[in-house]
């Protein structure tokens, strides 16, 4: 995304929809595996304002995110998208699309573009390195908040009705935002990594600090992503004393792999992703954010 006035989707069918997902070590190795050649499922943008726009930075930059919202009505709920580790790309357009055709403002942020643009990068070890080593969590948490920000501002989103999702890479910021935002009423993680980064503050580190309950959405044969790892999680959940983290749910697909909602990916499961979908759906009208 260069901050010209051409279309995201225009923009994507140019260099095509080469991008996959991936979590932190072994899954990402996971995620190198070949890709098919663009996004299954197509939301079209019809009865929504959809595109690119830009968001400044609490360091005074601007920052490129994809946002749409029905094209009418105002006090929308509001969903921060969170991308996957190859940044946003045509996929995650599409969820902020099935977002707002179901009556949410949805937005999500290219976390990345201080390093470069991520969806022109199609090798993992070099996302690793260049991209996801040089965005640290602080600096995400910032940006989200200059996001919601942002959304307020346009006049259309209801952040007392604020939630966030993510996949993967985007999966694992999904907890650690919810414990930074006091504002997050409710949030879904898709096959976010539950460790694994060193020193840095993961998932279960921060279920006493979690504001809004948290489902998460994970795959029983996802390799980079232990059961044990899940087991672990739900124990800290339960352990925690937060009322908002005992609220929390893992729900665990079984014999699915990871990535299980990217439908441009061979990892792709239908059944998995659209079930995951409903449930997404349900947790944040249950949960205020609506």
């Amino acid at each position: 995304m260069d901050g010209d006035h051409i279309s995201f989707d225009d923009k994507v069918s140019r260099r095509g929809a080469l991008i996959g997902t991936g979590a932190f070590g072994a899954a990402f190795a996971l995620a190198a595996r070949p890709i098919q050649a663009q996004t299954t499922i197509v939301t079209p943008p019809d009865g929504l304002t959809a595109g690119v726009v830009s968001v400044k930075t609490k360091d005074g930059k601007e920052m490129n995110a994809y946002r749409a919202m029905p094209a009418s009505g105002t006090g929308f709920g509001t969903i921060l998208v969170t991308q996957e580790i190859f940044g946003v790309h045509a996929h995650i357009a599409d969820i902020c699309r099935r977002f707002a055709k179901v009556g949410y403002y949805a937005i999500a942020p290219d976390l990345y573009f201080r390093e470069g643009d991520a969806t022109k990068v199609d090798d993992v070890q070099t996302l690793i390195k260049d991209f996801v080593a040089k965005t640290p969590d602080d600096q995400v948490m910032g940006d989200f908040d200059s996001t919601a920000a942002f959304a307020k501002a346009e006049g259309k989103a209801d952040l007392s009705k604020l939630g966030i999702t993510g996949f993967c890479w985007g999966g694992r910021i999904v907890w650690l935002y919810d414990a930074h935002n006091p504002a997050i009423k409710a949030a879904v993680a898709w096959y976010g990594p539950l460790g694994s980064r060193g020193p840095a503050k993961n998932p279960p580190d921060v279920v006493k600090e979690l504001h809004g309950p948290v489902l998460g959405l994970y795959g029983g044969a996802d390799s980079g992503i232990p059961q044990d790892a899940v087991e672990k999680m739900r124990e800290a959940l339960k352990a925690s004393g937060n009322p908002a983290a005992a609220k929390s749910e893992i729900h665990v697909y079984p014999d699915t792999p990871h990535a299980f909602n990217a439908d441009y990916r061979p990892s792709y499961r239908k059944e998995a992703a659209e079930d995951g979908w409903k449930r997404c759906l349900a947790w944040f009208k249950a949960n205020g954010v609506t």
